[in-house]
């Protein structure tokens, strides 16, 4: 079974930095593309960092590229988003997700998803 558990959310002051992580089990990480995505309230999901299987290509969203680093360690079945440089519109709840067709920010082809952490910036 294929499991995916997002952490490492919490409140932090905007220009702070937080490091989120995603333990996956049930599957070779190898083999997958994972995105990481966020859904702010009243927004539509969007993704913000991807890595795509075999870890060869990353893709960033405009709007945290240069401020966010995704990763992954197949050998440990973990994905890592790193977040640097917070601000306040990087409010939202963060999810994990795979997909062995995914690959790049759009949602299509990610068909498992952790419950997601949440990430508040305060001002």
């Amino acid at each position: 079974e294929v499991q995916l558990v997002e952490s490492g959310g919490g409140l932090v002051k905007a220009g702070g930095s937080l490091t989120l992580s995603c333990a996956a089990s049930g599957f070779t990480l190898y083999d997958y593309g994972i995105g990481w995505f966020r859904q702010a309230p009243g927004k539509e999901r969007e993704g913000v960092a991807a890595i795509s299987s075999a870890s060869d290509l990353t893709f960033y969203a405009d709007s945290v590229k240069g401020r966010f680093a995704i990763s992954s360690d197949s050998a440990k079945g973990m994905v890592y988003l790193q977040m640097n440089s917070l601000k306040p519109e990087d409010t939202a709840v963060y999810y994990c997700s795979v997909g062995v067709w995914a690959y790049g920010l759009k949602s299509g082809g990610y068909d498992y998803w952790g419950p997601g952490t949440q990430v508040t910036v305060s001002s």
